[in-house]
């Protein structure tokens, strides 16, 4: 039996207060939706099938390649659940199960749903349910003394008395393909909101006989929505702790667990340290012992063992050896490779650039587009020169090179082995290995010479 997907996706999202459709807002740095398609596909699902409405060029172009089976449908009319899931009905065997899921609910596991469908298959028919402390807003779970589920109703439906149940329907289903198709067909809009109610089928199939299953989540943020921004920041919350939990169980010392955010993969070694407020983007490897210091972002790079970043650092698409010292006020952009034990420090800008092994650059300088040797000293406040206006340009220093403070490497230029480049220099030649190199204009001391002094007014 082939599994197809159903994400529901083509609400407007009109309390999130955005021109953004509401399943591209991100939790953790992804869409919404994205965490629900990498939830289908751990059930390795024969398609997915993606119900859009409003924004679904912009939901299309995010996703246009994606490694999912997915398969866009669109509902040109939002007639309500029922109606969004006939449209993807057609696609999808009759001997095949489906399973219905929505773009705004993120967190819902995939060791949930296996259950689900496991007992779906079972009984034909199986529900998410759950039993929350405040129920305002959801659709009830209706059940017999038995226990069997009878039906669902919905809050504005709902008599006093069905108000009062606090088992609510989370709208995530599973069904034998041919099962869900003879309810569709059968619905109708006979409701105060004149759409057609996925929820109607539960009823119509518990009269039929079918003994619908029901599984419950693992916490209620699994089937939290999100209809708003204090909703998506709740969730957000929710997320970053069980993250931050999953770090300190795999021996990772977070100074704050609630002052840490990651976006995305997040690899440590063993006696890793992170401090407060630090933000991890894309695929971040950190070795062991390394030591990341507070406000720092780290997005898509790798730090290997021993290293140090500093307070305020920022690091992005870089490989970063064993060993160094990053920071305070560091920024490593992307396309930079810092080897072992070489230091770059506060308020340094390192940009397409190698630094060799033991090489230093430790105040308020600029290296871009620069080959850097081992064992270099650089001085405060030099630059690489690298850009002409048109194009970059190669700045290439040799091993045990000494660049001294306020320097302009402008490039194409080589400052050779063991070359020292005086203080204050501009350097728009190649300096020769092992010797001095430098550019001043001479100084002068001229006697006699006055300060100008403002006129006093009158």
């Amino acid at each position: 039996m082939s599994l197809n997907v159903i994400i529901l996706a083509a609400g407007a999202g009109k309390r999130m207060r955005s021109a953004l459709p509401k399943v591209l807002h991100p939790l953790a740095g992804r869409p919404l939706v994205e965490h629900v398609f990498r939830a289908a596909h751990a059930l390795a699902p024969d398609r997915i099938h993606v119900v859009h409405g409003h924004g679904g060029d912009q939901l299309r172009a995010r996703f246009e390649n994606s490694p999912w089976p997915l398969h866009w449908v669109e509902q040109a009319e939002r007639l309500g659940t029922g109606h969004a899931v006939q449209q993807a009905m057609p696609h999808i065997n009759a001997q095949d199960m489906a399973l219905v899921l929505y773009g705004d609910v993120p967190l819902i596991r995939s060791e949930t749903l296996t259950h689900l469908l496991e007992l779906a298959a079972e009984r034909g028919l199986a529900l998410v349910t759950a039993k929350l402390p405040e129920s305002f807003g959801y659709g009830r779970i209706l059940r017999s003394k038995s226990g069997a589920i009878e039906g669902i109703v919905e809050e504005k439906d709902a008599s006093d008395a069905e108000r009062s149940i606090h088992e609510i329907n989370t709208g995530i289903l599973a069904a034998r393909a041919d099962v869900l198709a003879r309810y569709l067909a059968r619905l109708r809009n006979n409701n105060a909101q004149r759409e057609y109610y996925l929820t109607d089928i539960v009823g119509m199939a518990a009269k039929d006989g079918i003994d619908i299953g029901s599984v419950s989540p693992h916490n209620e943020e699994e089937i939290l929505g999100v209809n708003d921004r204090a909703q998506l920041a709740r969730l957000e919350r929710h997320y970053q702790l069980q993250q931050a939990e999953a770090l300190m169980a795999q021996g990772v010392m977070l100074y704050d667990p609630a002052r840490i955010d990651v976006r995305g993969e997040l690899i440590t070694g063993s006696d890793v340290i992170v401090d407060i407020n630090v933000v991890f983007e894309g695929r971040v490897e950190l070795g062991d012992k390394v030591s990341i210091g507070p406000n720092c972002v780290i997005r898509s790079a790798r730090i290997a063992a021993g290293t140090q970043v500093a307070a305020h650092s920022i690091i992005e698409h870089a490989d970063i050896g064993p060993d160094c010292r990053i920071g305070p006020f560091a920024r490593i952009r992307p396309e930079t490779q810092v080897e072992e034990g070489a230091h770059i420090g506060n308020f340094v800008e390192v940009k397409k650039s190698s630094v060799g092994r033991g090489s230093k650059i430790n105040h308020l300088s600029y290296i871009g587009d620069a080959i850097v040797g081992s064992g270099v000293n650089i001085g405060a406040g030099t630059i690489t020169c690298n850009y002409d206006g048109v194009n970059k340009h190669i700045t290439r220093i040799g091993d045990g090179a000494f660049i001294g403070s306020d320097t302009q490497l402008v490039a194409p230029v080589t400052v050779g082995a063991g070359a020292v480049i005086g203080a204050g220099s501009t350097i728009t030649r190649d300096a020769p290995s092992g010797e001095l190199t430098l550019s001043r204009v001479p100084q002068q001391t001229r006697p006699g010479w006055k300060r100008p002094v403002k006129k006093e007014r009158k």
